[in-house]
């Protein structure tokens, strides 16, 4: 692929090796996960950098590369790694997906690419392909009417189910409600007008739990319970991680649900309900894994690194 452009000079103090493969790992915090990625990819002779959506820009005017990246001005990357979208306005996410389909566009690996990112980071959307390809997941509703989603909610505490509200786009258990009593109707939260509303699914056991299964490539390399203080059970609201060896039945599950929403990478969360069957909850295109390290031994960077180099030579 040809990027050249003139009079272009490296940034201060960043050296490129010609003969070194060039990662751009897409994220605005770095931190632990950023560190391990730089690391599994130095270990397989990789240069790997850090890069902001918030900075990158399309240049359409024929004088330089059509996607301006901080960092990449003399040559693109070899392929990306998307560990982070930031959040914004609808016309900022919008931006940010479109860099990622121009990259891939121009040849360059992207892993998640953009239409994974795009499927998953809309839960209606990640509900409706969950069931149109036959993967259990809970009864879910999404509409814009605050009647009919009232209705929905009473119909449901009726018959004895709780109601989980999410907002459609958000992670880590921000701005998610459960709805108990018919009280809590009257306040049916809603994100910018849309309700997305699921039945709650009663986990088998004591207490509060889900299993988190790391996919790459298309199967599951590990796994780990999660127990939540209370009917949360992400990490980021304090759940604690326990080791685990993976049923087949729900390996194959959860490869499944990554393989509807076509994704390189993905943390499936399941709920094993109180007979033991078990529902696809959420599908992550964006999963983080320190917790799932700390409690196995796997090296989950070194599995992401392995196959984005599988993709850049297919």
């Amino acid at each position: 692929m040809s990027w050249t452009t003139p009079c272009w000079i490296y940034p201060s103090g960043f050296n490129f090796g010609l003969s070194l493969r060039q990662i751009a790992i897409i994220t605005d915090d770095p931190g632990w996960h950023g560190r391990e990625l730089t690391r599994a990819f130095a270990e397989r002779g990789c240069q790997a950098a850090y890069l902001s959506l918030t900075e990158c820009r399309f240049h359409l005017d024929g004088l330089s590369p059509p996607i301006s990246l901080p960092g990449f001005e003399t040559r693109p990357p070899d392929a990306v790694f998307v560990r982070g979208v930031p959040g914004g306005s609808l016309e900022e996410v919008v931006l940010y997906l479109d860099i990622l389909h121009g990259l891939q566009m121009l040849g360059i690996p992207v892993f998640n690419h953009g239409r994974a990112i795009e499927l998953s980071v809309d839960k209606a959307m990640t509900s409706f392909i969950l069931r149109r390809n036959g993967i259990p997941t809970p009864p879910t509703w999404a509409l814009r009417d605050a009647g009919r989603a009232q209705a929905i909610a009473a119909r449901e505490l009726e018959a004895g189910h709780y109601i989980i509200s999410k907002p459609l786009f958000g992670s880590q258990g921000e701005g998610i409600r459960r709805i108990e009593k018919s009280t809590d109707i009257m306040w049916l939260p809603h994100s910018n007008g849309v309700y997305y509303l699921q039945r709650f699914i009663e986990c088998q056991g004591q207490g509060y739990s889900d299993i988190r299964v790391f996919i790459i490539g298309g199967r599951a390399v590990a796994a780990m319970r999660r127990r939540g203080l209370s009917w949360l059970n992400n990490v980021a609201r304090g759940a604690s991680c326990e080791s685990m060896v993976l049923d087949p039945e729900l390996a194959g599950l959860a490869a499944q649900a990554a393989a509807a929403l076509n994704m390189d990478y993905a943390g499936v969360d399941i709920i094993l309900d109180a007979e033991g069957k078990p529902w696809v909850i959420e599908v992550n295109s964006v999963p983080a894994w320190k917790g799932l390290q700390s409690v196995c031994k796997t090296d989950v960077a070194g599995l992401l690194a392995d196959a984005l180099l599988q993709k850049m030579s297919a």
